[in-house]
Formats: C-alpha cells, sequence, structure tokens
C-alpha cells in the first residue's frame, strides 16, 4: 500500500528529517520550586521534564531555517521547487514565514513557497499536499517545514507545557528513511477547545475539551482509515502520537487499545533532568523500549509500540504544535534500531478540529540516518533560564510600529535581528 508516482515505479515517502529548537530551556523543576508546586504533577502528571523556549532573538523562522539548512547541506536544493511551511505561531497576516527562510538559505527563485495553518494538525497536510506534487512529478522534491512556539498566559495550567521546535523534511521518490501510505484516516469536527485570536500573542485553550476532543478526533479518524481499507492495528508495529505533553499520547494509546481490542503497552517512563542522553538508554530500556528496538507482541504482556521511545525528545522540547508528532517520529527514528520494514502508524491532531490517521513503512538502512548525538548535544547545549529571566522574556512583546534592534543571544545559525518599518529582519549569525 506504499505510495507510488504516476509512474507507479517508485515509492514516495521522508527522505531526511532534522530536528531543531531554541537556545533557552525552562526546568520543570525550577518551575515547579518557585511556584510551591510538587514537581512530580509536571514529571508524573504531564509527562515532561523541561520545555524550550526562545531568545530575544529567535522565532519560528530562525528554528525553521536552522532545521532546514542541515537538510540543504547534505541533499542539495536541486529538484526543489516546493516549500510547505507549517506553522500556527505565524509571524505575518499576509506574507509566508517561509519567504524568510528560502532567503536565508539561498534557495532557488524557481520555486513556490506557502505557509500551511490549522492548528497542530497542518504539518501533515503539508506532508500530504508533498506526496502529491512527488506523485505527479517524480523529479521533484518538496521541503516541508514545521515549527512553533507555544506560549500560554503566565499562572495558566497550560504555561508548563509551552516549548518550542521545528522539524523539516524533504519529501522525494525513494525516500532513505520512510515509504508513506496512500490510505489515511480523516476526522474534522468544529470544536472551541483551543485558538489564539489576531490580537493575542497567547493561546486559549479549554484544557478538559482539548483532551475530549483529541480523543474523538482519534475515534473518527481510526474509524475512517478502517472503512478506506486501511491496516488493522495487528498490522500496525509501532504508533505515532501528537504530543502537546507527552501524558497525551499515553491518553491516547490507552484510547486506541479501547477501540481495536488489542492489547498495548501504555506507559510512559518518568526521567528528571537533561543529563541522560535525552531520557536515552536507561529511561527506555525502563519503559521496555530500549535503544536497540522496541519489543513486539509476548504472549505475556502488552505489545509495545514505541510509546515511551517517541516521547524521548518531547519530554524535553515541550509542545512545539505542528513540529510535535515529527519530533515524536525523530525520537523513535534516533533510539528505536529495529524499524526496518516495519509499519508505523501516525495520529495528527489539531484543535479546532481535525485528525488524520496515516501509515508509513520504514526503509532499510534508516539507521545509517541517525541524528541520535546531534539532537542530544542540541539539547544538552540550551542555556538555563531562571525563573524571573523567563517570565522576563515572555512578558517582551514587540510591537511592528516601533524599529527596533534584537540583542545577540542566539548560538543558533540564524537570528531574528529586529524590526525595521514594520517589517521583521533576519540574519545568519
Amino acid at each position: 500500500m506504499t505510495s507510488h508516482t504516476a509512474a507507479g515505479t517508485a515509492p514516495i515517502g521522508i527522505d531526511d528529517i532534522e530536528l531543531a529548537t531554541s537556545h533557552h530551556v525552562v526546568s520543570l523543576d525550577d518551575f515547579a520550586a518557585a511556584n510551591g508546586t510538587d514537581p512530580n504533577k509536571f514529571r508524573l502528571g504531564l509527562g515532561q521534564d523541561e520545555f524550550s523556549f526562545p531568545a530575544p532573538d529567535e522565532d519560528v523562522v530562525t528554528m525553521a531555517a536552522a532545521a532546514a539548512a542541515p537538510i540543504i547541506r547534505r541533499s542539495g536544493s536541486e529538484g526543489i521547487r516546493t516549500l510547505l511551511f507549517a506553522t500556527e505561531s505565524g509571524i505575518d497576516q499576509s506574507k509566508a514565514a517561509g519567504m524568510a527562510v528560502h532567503s536565508l538559505l539561498d534557495l532557488p527563485s524557481q520555486m513556490r513557497v506557502v505557509e500551511v495553518k490549522e492548528a497542530c494538525y497542518s504539518a501533515t497536510a503539508a506532508l500530504q499536499a508533498a506526496v502529491g506534487i512527488v506523485t505527479r512529478s517524480p523529479g521533484q522534491r518538496v521541503l516541508v517545514i514545521a515549527s512553533d512556539v507555544a506560549r500560554y498566559e503566565i499562572d495558566t495550567p497550560g504555561e508548563p507545557t509551552q516549548g518550542a521546535g521545528a522539524v523539516a523534511m524533504l519529501v522525494s521518490a525513494d525516500p532513505k528513511l520512510l515509504e508513506i501510505e496512500p490510505v489515511s484516516g480523516l476526522n474534522s469536527a468544529e470544536v472551541d477547545d483551543f485558538w489564539r485570536p489576531n490580537d493575542s500573542t497567547t493561546a486559549i485553550v479549554d484544557g478538559a475539551l482539548s483532551v475530549t476532543a483529541y480523543l474523538d478526533s482519534l475515534t473518527g479518524a481510526w474509524t475512517d482509515l478502517a472503512a478506506q481499507g486501511g491496516p488493522a492495528m495487528a498490522e500496525i508495529d509501532r504508533v505515532l502520537y501528537h504530543q502537546p505533553f507527552t501524558k497525551m499520547a499515553k491518553k491516547a494509546q490507552v484510547h486506541l487499545a479501547e477501540l481495536t481490542g488489542e492489547d498495548l503497552e501504555t506507559e510512559i517512563v518518568a526521567v528528571t533532568g537533561a543529563g541522560a542522553d535525552a531520557a536515552g538508554a536507561g529511561a527506555a530500556t525502563a519503559a521496555g523500549a530500549d535503544t536497540v528496538g522496541a519489543s513486539d507482541a509476548g504472549p505475556t504482556g502488552p505489545r509495545d509500540t514505541g510509546l515511551a521511545t517517541s516521547t524521548l525528545y518531547n519530554r524535553r522540547l515541550g509542545n512545539s504544535y505542528t513540529a510535535s508528532l515529527y519530533a515524536g517520529l525523530c525520537s523513535l527514528l534516533d533510539h528505536d534500531e529495529d524499524l526496518a520494514g516495519k509499519r508505523i502508524g501516525f495520529f495528527s491532531y489539531g484543535s479546532g478540529s481535525v485528525g488524520e490517521f496515516f501509515t508509513t513503512r520504514v526503509v532499510p538502512g534508516y539507521e545509517q540516518h541517525s541524528r541520535r548525538q546531534a539532537v542530544t548535544d542540541a539539547l544538552d547545549a540550551r542555556v538555563p533560564l531562571s525563573i524571573d529571566a523567563y517570565r522576563a522574556l515572555h512578558a517582551t512583546e514587540l510591537s511592528s510600529a516601533d524599529d527596533v534592534t534584537t540583542p545577540k543571544v542566539t548560538a543558533g545559525p540564524f537570528r531574528f535581528a529586529g524590526i525595521k518599518g514594520g517589517a521583521r529582519l533576519y540574519e545568519r549569525a
């Protein structure tokens, strides 16, 4: 059931992938201490240890460019005629954020550049559109970027689930990582579970309704996948979920097990701090999903579908909205060495709401392209913020009406330099 080009000769999917995040990090242990809260409320209740937070000269553009640049270095830009930028943290009401990325990466002018929006789901819409483009024109490649900064008001339940990150993916025929299968299950329903008005820099969320809407969407998408002739749960080896906080993936796994009648592993692991190799080998082993591959169905226990392994990066990133699902993919690819030929199910969800359940096949040799050490190094290199410094940064809002030059803080390769004449300026760091 793999997607093929118009000529029917080559599979289509993800040829390369890269994860990037911000300069700063906020420890939820520090956050808990400052708020007089038991840190297990976050570590166990949310499944989170810390969250990334942008420096004053970072935003979705700088993270997106940082994620995409290594792909361009490895693969070049030949044949890339489309850049699809998925975000719900847009920097302009008219101009696509991808135009700034296009400039920073010196990409060819013979390209279409478009921004895609539907809450946390839109990167999947961009990915499926990319498959369609390559199906029609097999010689083309498509650069898909998901980049977001999750921001909530201070002293609200959503505050500890903030985060920042970007994932870039190169979609092509004959991919090196994943072949995308053609059948999807879809579900859309109007619901006010989460939104951000045009005049607000922070999101509004009804937490209880959002969880219900997520699980209802999973039910609808899974039911539609079956109706479209998609694989049964017994034919799916690993499952990835959108992770606004990693405990939500556990809730989704419990729900999917109930829907399908399958005995699925539902434990994620609580790991403290940043020093455990991206919450890597020891944590994953404790959850039954070590770095040489999650164990498949056993005669005496639930089947491990990579739940714990897929949450390792997001425990440290926090919520990256559109990038969250694909950060989970990065974590799985980097920590599970037994994926060749396996089928991965993806549940993508965006509040408001849209859900999609689709499947892929892992290409043999994928492990040769692991970015585990690079991601771990990037996460470990983030500069911690004190709670006072974090709150001061959180309170900083720049008006487009004022010219401003941002301080040089980021250690990343690209920076947001300021605002002049109402326009945002970017430069190589």
